[in-house]
């Protein structure tokens, strides 16, 4: 497989995209250290690895001050000798420290040296703006991700968590000034929650070849059917967020979902990625996984094809 380019740039990838959230914090060294090999391994031979963290990860833990994930990853890539064999994309926006906070053009500056030293590299693939500043003209933002780009430290930017307009107003505003604009997106996007992104923001991406890469693309497990009850809440750290998402289309949907999986076979988790790859202008979804065996599991939803009917079963369970 040659992989899929993510929107215009020359960077390709498979249509999974691993992400980093969970390292030092549901996944330790050990098992970290697994997932990235197991990943690496089976999307290289798919098009093309790359993996997904940010500076603020894991900062929500108690005793945690962000940074563990990249410092892992990092550690990761001097021990494996993998480093030309993958992509690298991490985020600026939510962790303040040196040079302010959100996207100060110093903030941004100092967060990009920080996040370098900790994963032992010389450069990041692909540099998200982890969420919008409107307390900074667009124009600044851009040209502090330009001067990255121009030494080298950054070779593509991209926005997180920004609306269509201000998507848009963003990239007008670096076309106008000659900067870099932003290429790929990550919005939250999965099958039960579909509204933040679907409609204008995904028609303009769509229109102005934006690669698309959607986080929660599993609703943080809950896509996987691990939660089908409040008992099942207790089954991990992220269990009390599922109540809502029960309560809501959950059940409806993975009715829909347990129909599509007698069918093909398939889990869920791959069922609900497959529904995501197949979707306008998404490149590739992002998932996290703590084991080699769950990394094995996800992979399969590369080969994994959807029928029209499929698909418009699952859409009608989210609507």
């Amino acid at each position: 497989m040659t992989g899929r380019r993510l929107g215009s740039t020359d960077l390709r990838v498979a249509p999974l995209v691993l992400g980093g959230n969970v390292f030092g914090w549901t996944a330790d060294r050990q098992a970290g250290f697994a997932v990235l090999d197991a990943f690496v391994e089976g999307a290289s031979t798919a098009g093309g690895a790359m993996i997904d963290t940010a500076d603020v990860y894991s900062a929500w833990v108690p005793g945690h001050r962000g940074g563990e994930s990249e410092t892992m990853i990092g550690e990761w890539l001097r021990t494996s000798g993998k480093r030309d064999q993958v992509l690298i994309a991490t985020k600026v926006g939510m962790l303040p420290g040196e040079g302010g906070e959100k996207l100060a053009p110093a903030r941004i500056a100092a967060a990009c040296e920080a996040s370098l030293q900790r994963l032992g590299t010389d450069r990041i693939d692909l540099y998200f703006a982890h969420q919008d500043d409107d307390s900074v003209p667009q124009e600044a933002v851009s040209e502090a991700f330009g001067k990255l780009v121009d030494a080298g430290k950054v070779r593509v930017v991209g926005a997180s968590n920004f609306s269509a307009a201000r998507l848009k107003s963003a990239n007008e505003a670096a076309l106008a000034a000659g900067l870099p604009r932003y290429h790929v997106l990550q919005p939250e996007y999965n099958l039960v929650s579909r509204h933040k992104f679907e409609g204008e923001l995904q028609d303009y991406c769509v229109t102005e070849n934006i690669g698309v890469v959607p986080y929660y693309g599993l609703a943080s497990g809950f896509l996987t059917g691990k939660y089908r009850d409040a008992q099942d809440f207790s089954k991990s750290v992220r269990g009390g967020r599922m109540a809502g998402l029960l309560e809501g289309r959950g059940r409806a949907m993975l009715d829909a979902m347990d129909g599509v999986a007698a069918e093909t076979g398939a889990t869920l988790a791959q069922i609900a990625l497959a529904w995501l790859i197949a979707q306008p202008g998404v490149t590739a979804p992002i998932a996290s996984a703590t084991s080699a065996a769950q990394v094995a599991d996800l992979l399969r939803a590369l080969t994994l094809e959807l029928t029209r009917d499929q698909r418009d079963r699952l859409d009608a369970a989210g609507a």
